[in-house]
């Protein structure tokens, strides 16, 4: 990551709440065709989630603690603290020394920090919803990026597009968007569903195809400039019923297991360069 940190933008996607294996299975049925042309072999890595809940597993992720890979390690992280004894800081490892969460220390290289929330953690309303998006330079939040908006990716999509499109061509950016079309309502992304049928697993793939349906213009808006380096992950992920389990701040397989990718989305240069 040293080589990466200073010569590329940087986006970093959570879809929040999707299970590993509703997204495993959508990957390989060609059912998210926009999202697994940039997966490493067109299949997602089984991860384990750094945390049980959004607030929980977002601070996590900003102290450089992403979803670690699902077998024995240790395994070495892109970004972490200085930590005196840690054995996943490896000679790769983008480290910073001055500030104790990632978002900063970017900050402090020169970028743009920019974060487009999306569940309650990130609306800045109560104090506590305040906390995440206090990490970053600039944050966004509408309730047209909500749990309860039908279109809320579209919508923060949309945002994105507009923050890449202010920013000086020459200041480097790191982007963070937290998807709330995952979590809880999401029964209005299935044709044919009800609010009286609730929530299942089936409309927990339906927003994924709806996330995937637009999550190509996100690629675009962030690749328009110069490369960008992406990580999309899930925070965790959330029971349908699973042995009983309903919901998320719990410890069940559907929770802690998590999708996760990263890849490098080509710049105008190196798209030149390739043709």
């Amino acid at each position: 990551m040293n080589r990466i940190v200073g010569s590329h933008d940087l986006l970093l996607v959570t879809l929040d709440t999707l299970r590993y294996d509703v997204a495993a299975e959508l990957a390989a049925e060609g059912r998210i065709p926009n999202l697994a042309r940039h997966l490493p072999g067109g299949a997602w890595e089984l991860r384990h989630a750094p945390g049980s809940f959004t607030y929980a597993s977002h601070q996590a992720i900003f102290a450089g603690f992403l979803p670690t890979p699902a077998s024995p390690g240790p395994h070495p992280r892109l970004f972490a603290a200085s930590f005196a004894g840690s054995e996943t800081t490896a000679d790769g490892t983008y480290v910073f020394h001055e500030t104790p969460d990632l978002v900063s220390a970017l900050a402090h290289e020169g970028y743009r920090t920019v974060c487009v929330g999306g569940v309650g953690f990130f609306n800045g309303r109560p104090p506590l919803g305040a906390v995440l998006p206090g990490l970053f330079q600039e944050s966004h939040w509408e309730p047209s990026f909500g749990v309860a908006s039908p279109t809320s990716f579209e919508s923060q999509v949309e945002r994105a597009e507009e923050v890449v499109a202010a920013l000086p061509r020459d200041r480097r950016l790191f982007l963070f968007v937290n998807v709330s079309a995952l979590h809880q309502p999401n029964w209005f992304h299935q044709p044919g569903a009800s609010r009286e049928a609730g929530d299942s697993r089936a409309t927990h793939a339906a927003a994924l195809e709806y996330v995937d349906r637009h999550i190509g213009r996100l690629f675009a808006a962030m690749s328009s400039r110069r490369d960008c380096f992406a990580v999309v992950c899930s925070d965790h992920g959330t029971a349908y019923g699973d042995d009983g389990f309903t919901g998320h701040r719990l410890g069940h397989e559907s929770v802690w297991n998590v999708p996760y990718a990263q890849f490098v989305l080509p710049g105008p240069d190196s798209m030149e360069n390739a043709a």
